[in-house]
């Protein structure tokens, strides 16, 4: 990896939402609080359905004028465009598509252009949000995407598919991804049951191996049985979101975990806040 990292983001949209009730009528429906969306910093959240599954999620940038942008997985930002526009009933806000674009960076950042922190992790740099073309790249979106797997960092729609994932599968909950202290939101009910009862079974786990791995969507086999699928690849090292009490069960018996019949490590992240289930406690 480069010393430092600046390129754009194809995988990215953004949503632009304005208007005077901007940050309270977000506020009731995202995981986060937008006031952790502050100066040079964005915010880490998602849209939920109502059972709790992720619609979209997306750093909430701040701009200058009151409003906010969502940057969002440009598979989900029609659907979280959509989801928005169908609950501000009478709200005064606005809710379209940016004409911005998405640059990532690590290092120091140009000076032009709107830049907030990534707030998931440290080593995961900024984003710079610009017209299209207005920023000088120096590499391209494949590096930044393995240094994100290199991280461990998972993302909706890369490592689960949109709307079959709780936040706590992706680890939002480490990520700074869910306030659990704010007021009521769509889904909140779910979310806050899965903490404080310690339901979350599955959890991001990094995967590696001795050759590249298989691209992602590859079945990862614990005894001859699936026990999920890759998400992110870059070379020989993955991410995978997995059922923690069945990678520790194969851990503890030397069980070989395969994928594509690969032989594969498996670890938890070196951020993670969770460890492996206690042996002591019977699964539920």
């Amino acid at each position: 990896m480069a010393d430092s990292i600046l390129c754009r983001l194809e995988s990215r949209n953004l949503v632009e939402v304005g208007g005077p009730e901007a940050s309270d009528f977000l506020d009731r429906m995202i995981t986060q609080n937008t006031k952790a969306a502050s100066g040079r910093a964005a915010a880490f959240g998602a849209l939920l359905t109502p059972q709790g599954k992720i619609i979209s999620d997306f750093f909430v940038v701040r701009q200058e004028n009151g409003g906010f942008l969502l940057d969002a997985p440009a598979a989900g930002a029609p659907e979280l465009r959509k989801r928005l526009t169908m609950f501000k009933l009478r709200a005064d806000v606005t809710i379209e598509a940016s004409s911005l674009v998405v640059y990532a960076g690590t290092g120091e950042p140009p000076a032009t252009g709107l830049v907030a922190t990534d707030p998931r992790h440290p080593d995961l740099g900024w984003r710079l949000y610009a017209p299209d073309g207005s920023i000088a790249t120096n590499t391209d979106e494949a590096t930044w995407q393995a240094h994100r797997v290199s991280l461990g960092i998972p993302e909706a729609g890369s490592d689960l598919p949109l709307l079959d994932a709780f936040p706590h599968d992706l680890a939002m909950d480490s990520l700074n991804g869910v306030d659990f202290a704010k007021g009521c939101y769509v889904g909140q009910e779910i979310v806050s049951r899965m903490r404080y009862r310690g339901t979350a079974r599955r959890r991001p786990v990094t995967l590696s191996a001795e050759e590249d791995l298989p691209p992602a969507g590859t079945e990862i086999l614990i005894g001859g049985r699936v026990a999920g699928h890759l998400g992110s690849v870059s070379g020989k090292h993955g991410i995978a979101i997995l059922r923690l009490d069945r990678v520790r069960d194969a851990l503890m018996s030397n069980e070989v975990i395969t994928v594509d019949g690969r032989p594969v490590s498996v670890a938890l992240p070196a951020w993670a806040d969770y460890g492996w289930p206690d042996t002591s406690k019977p699964d539920e």
